[in-house]
């Protein structure tokens, strides 16, 4: 583990006036969950079709037995681990103003941290497809599916982004306002690789912010925008830092 870089890093998070952090899958692979993509991402093992607006629209029943089987039956029993900890305590702690993810496990929000803004939404929440009104999975019985309304009886779907569905613009025009507005940039746990994620380093970049990546092996970012990378697991690296925070 690189100590020396782990505390220069901790030196500029401490001296930063508005850092932010940055997530993706890569955070949540140690409370269990998978990542969508990669040699062990869900896309290998399950069809991504069944995540398609369009189908799910047509055929809501045979998309909600996979969402169910994906999500519903997997994710509410997972925790954060030390790594969504961490970052709660650094926001706690004014070191960091606000998480961007593009995770929809709502595992920062177990952890503690307030300002989340999610790009791709949060499994937790259902909205209806025709009245737009919105539930917490709470008030669902997913024994039987698929869900609906109980304003006008219309299907609900996972306030998620499915494929070929756009960004949430308050999650999007958030993230690029703590963009304008960040001079460090910790990433950890994503290559973004997917638009609109993967233009928000470049553009701190642009705008001045120190890059810091956390991942467990180089990203197309490490040679592009990143000041200074960080190699092992979101957890280890974390932890550290926020050893030399004394959080």
């Amino acid at each position: 583990m690189d100590l020396v870089n782990i505390k220069k890093v901790a030196e500029l998070i401490r001296k930063a006036k508005y850092a932010i952090a940055f997530t993706g899958a890569g955070i949540s692979v140690e409370s269990g969950i998978p990542a969508f993509r990669g040699e062990d991402g869900l896309w290998n093992a399950h069809h991504p079709i069944y995540l398609e607006i369009d189908f799910f629209l047509k055929k809501p029943l045979q998309s909600w037995i996979k969402i169910k089987e994906l999500f519903y039956d997997k994710l509410g029993d997972t925790l954060p681990n030390t790594a969504h900890e961490v970052l709660a305590k650094m926001e706690e702690r004014s070191f960091i103003e606000s998480v961007i993810t593009q995770n929809i496990d709502n595992l920062h929000q177990k952890a503690g941290s307030k300002n989340v803004y999610e790009l791709h939404g949060n499994y937790k929440k259902l909205i209806c497809t025709d009245c737009s009104s919105e539930y917490d999975i709470s008030f669902t019985d997913l024994n039987y599916l698929p869900p609906t309304c109980y304003v006008c009886k219309g299907i609900l779907k996972p306030d998620i982004v499915f494929f070929n569905e756009s960004i949430p613009k308050y999650a999007i025009n958030k993230s690029y306002e703590e963009i304008s507005k960040t001079d460090l940039m910790l990433i950890i746990g994503t290559h973004a690789e997917i638009l609109p994620a993967a233009e928000l380093p470049v553009l701190a970049k642009k705008n001045g912010a120190k890059i810091i990546e956390v991942n467990i092996k180089k990203s197309h970012l490490t040679n592009s925008v990143t000041d200074v990378f960080l190699e092992g697991t979101a957890s280890e690296i974390l932890e550290k830092i926020g050893e030399f925070l004394y959080l």
